[in-house]
């Protein structure tokens, strides 16, 4: 058990918090309340009342909708809070019935010359966007889509790298009240057609090409495949993935013979009427409100156990979720510069990208996370823009301390008060590079939440301690809970991570799933009426929690259930191992035993050394249990296009079992070193 927190906020910091604010104005409102100046009382309120609770953060962060003289801009705050997954949809929680609003106006309520978007690449800085000109931008994209019929329900689909002409499709295609989907373009043709195929998008963005490690890699072969095979769509805009210096916004000049319906970003987005004129300094832009659960994203599984699950997301629940954690726990204002490493096939993009309601500066980087040219390259990013809230995946904190990057000895980085980490659990380890050789005062917030409800169940809270290893605190209005196997809560070890109570960003459905069926199963099977999010976790005496890995992805040697995580922990911490995963083999009585497989760094050998090492350091700092059966040394390890490790498909293929959908995977050919791996089976 740690003794002492690595960081505790000061009480300046906590004073001034946005989370401090809140609560105050909670307390004022509502005096019957038993509500402290600790986070735990506030939460205990917060999931007790979200019927307060929700109306509260909608006020705090001044939400743009529909006003009624007199009266809340909503019928009803909540209905059906009693009926989490009920046999009949229609009849499950509805939030803030009667409201009507849209995302996209809430995201454009600055139209000032403050900096909305800064873009950068592997070589450095390409494009700066004030929110005037993204007003502009989106102003002329909504005006080519209307042009083009697009309306109200329409599916508008982006293939695109993390660019500024993804964030203004995106707005446009939202300002009409139109659904946004989008994934990252390092995807193959057959994976982005099990996405966009279920929708039927009408218009579709696309990029000619990206950049990847000092590599340029052209995509154009993949977009006339997918153009081809979606029939659906009536509009292809090719956007050139240098874009143009001078103008902010891409240049397509690109070659589209074959392309059907292919139209330059620049031709498309051509339009004098939408202009800035003397008269009319700012382009306006005609926003459709619409219901709170009006469709908004269309977000997919990761589809490594078959097709992936198109999985829609309300606007208003989307935003008032996002806001909840930008501002109240992320601690976001006005004068904020946030980044957050990601593709557009992430739901931290869409995240991140709310950013924008709160008129903070959104620094967007596409390319290799640690390019060989220049691995400290987004360190070099955070000094450049004077980074306030720099969001990453526990992965990548470990490969940079692999690396041997020290930003505390070699950048300025005094404007930095946040670190973000999720993706996977992050490591102890972890902690202790981040706050040993990064930047010592800093919050490190290892969150946690997943595409299901594009948000988070366990967000930062800047007014809590940091504990080593833990993430900090339960979100609020999250009821957020671990059961055992019988459904009844656990303290003191691990269980299942539950959510015992509705909340707005619950999706508002599944694609293709009129009645519910597959929406209810993937989350309410295993204990009715309750959220099952597949997460082993264990709360802690602070109130925070430890995440030991995917439920479905535990192992479970003579009995002993065990996260992946745990194993992970030890093993990534000896210098010779970059990465590993571990899978349980069956073994035919009944039991399972458990493989490891490691991918050594560069120029170093795996002998029966460096394995005893590897099963002592388990053995020691876990328990005998974790000690795996098998070592053995892979050339990669297949990850999904997010950046996951992907046990499941490991685990199939090691047992001669098919893997459902490659596609979803960034490096399918990974999975050859395991099919290989025959033996494995004939040992078992």
């Amino acid at each position: 058990m740690n003794e002492h927190p690595l960081w505790t906020p000061s009480p300046e910091r906590v004073a001034r918090a946005h989370l401090t604010r809140f609560a105050r104005e909670v307390r004022a409102v509502h005096p019957d309340r038993t509500i402290g100046d600790d986070y735990q009382s506030l939460w205990q309120w917060s999931v007790e009342h979200p019927e307060e609770l929700w109306p509260a953060v909608w006020r705090y962060c001044g939400i743009v909708a529909d006003e009624r003289p007199g009266s809340a801009p909503w019928n009803e705050v909540v209905r059906g809070l009693d009926r989490m997954a009920p046999p009949d949809p229609e009849l499950g929680p509805r939030w803030f019935t009667g409201a009507r609003l849209n995302y996209a106006e809430n995201l454009l309520r600055h139209r000032d010359d403050r900096e909305a978007i800064v873009a950068w690449d592997e070589r450095g800085v390409q494009r700066r966007l004030t929110y005037a000109q993204l007003g502009g931008e989106v102003a002329r994209v909504a005006a080519a889509l209307r042009r083009e019929g697009v309306g109200v329900g329409d599916r508008v689909a982006g293939f695109l790298p993390n660019t500024p002409e993804a964030v203004i499709a995106m707005l446009a295609t939202a300002s009409l009240g139109a659904v946004w989907s989008s994934c990252s373009p390092d995807f193959g043709p057959n994976g982005v057609l099990d996405r966009f195929g279920q929708i039927e998008p009408v218009v579709l963005f696309a990029t000619d090409g990206y950049r990847f490690n000092g590599q340029e890699i052209d995509t154009l072969g993949r977009v006339r495949e997918i153009a081809d095979r979606l029939p659906s769509v009536r509009r292809v805009v090719v956007v050139e993935h240098g874009g143009s210096r001078e103008s902010g916004v891409g240049r397509a000049t690109a070659d589209l013979a074959g392309i059907a319906r292919g139209m330059s970003w620049s031709e498309f987005a051509a339009r004098d009427d939408v202009r800035p004129t003397p008269d009319a300094p700012l382009p306006t832009i005609r926003f459709e409100r619409l219901p709170f659960d009006h469709p908004l994203f269309v977000m997919y599984s990761s589809g490594t156990t078959g097709l992936p699950k198109g999985i829609v997301h309300g606007a208003g629940g989307t935003l008032l979720q996002h806001l909840k954690e930008l501002v109240l726990h992320t601690d976001l204002s006005r004068d904020d510069r946030i980044l957050y490493y990601t593709t557009c096939g992430w739901m931290m993009w869409n995240w991140l990208v709310s950013s924008l309601a709160v008129g903070a500066t959104v620094v967007l980087y596409d390319g290799s996370p640690l390019p060989r040219a220049n691995p400290g390259l987004l360190w070099d990013l955070a000094q450049a823009e004077r980074l306030t809230v720099f969001g990453t995946s526990a992965k990548w904190i470990a490969l940079a301390e692999k690396a041997g990057l020290t930003p505390r000895e070699t950048h300025d980085l005094g404007a930095l008060r946040a670190i973000l980490s999720t993706g996977s659990p992050l490591a102890p380890f972890g902690f202790d590079y981040v706050h040993r050789d990064v930047k010592p005062d800093v919050q490190l917030a290892s969150i946690s939440g997943g595409t299901d409800i594009i948000s988070c169940f366990t967000p930062g809270v800047p007014t809590l301690p940091v504990w080593r290893g833990e993430l900090q605190g339960r979100g609020l209005g999250m009821a957020v809970d671990v059961f055992d196997d019988g459904g009844d809560p656990v303290r003191g070890g691990p269980g299942e991570l539950v959510c015992t109570r509705p909340f707005p960003s619950m999706p508002v459905a599944f694609w293709n799933d009129p009645d519910g069926r597959k929406y209810r199963a993937a989350y309410f099977e295993r204990f009715p009426g309750v959220w099952r999010h597949g997460d082993w976790a264990e709360l802690t005496p602070h109130g925070g929690l430890v995440i030991h890995g995917r439920s479905d992805a535990t192992l479970n040697p003579g009995g002993v259930r065990i996260g992946t995580a745990e194993i992970y922990r030890q093993v990534e911490q000896l210098p010779e191992v970059l990465e590993c995963v571990a899978v349980g083999q069956e073994t035919g009585d009944g039991d399972v035993r458990v493989l490891l497989f490691v991918r050594m760094r560069d120029g170093l050998v795996f002998d029966a050394a460096v394995a005893e090492r590897i099963r002592a350091r388990i053995r020691a700092h876990a328990s005998p249990h974790h000690v795996p059966r098998e070592i053995l040394q892979v050339a990669d390890i297949p990850r999904t296009i997010s950046g996951k490790i992907s046990e499941i498909a490991v685990r199939e293929t090691i047992h001669g079992r098919p893997v459902a959908n490659t596609e979803a995977l960034a490096n399918p050919q990974a999975l050859d070193h395991y099919r290989d791996l025959a033996s494995l089976r004939t040992r078992a």
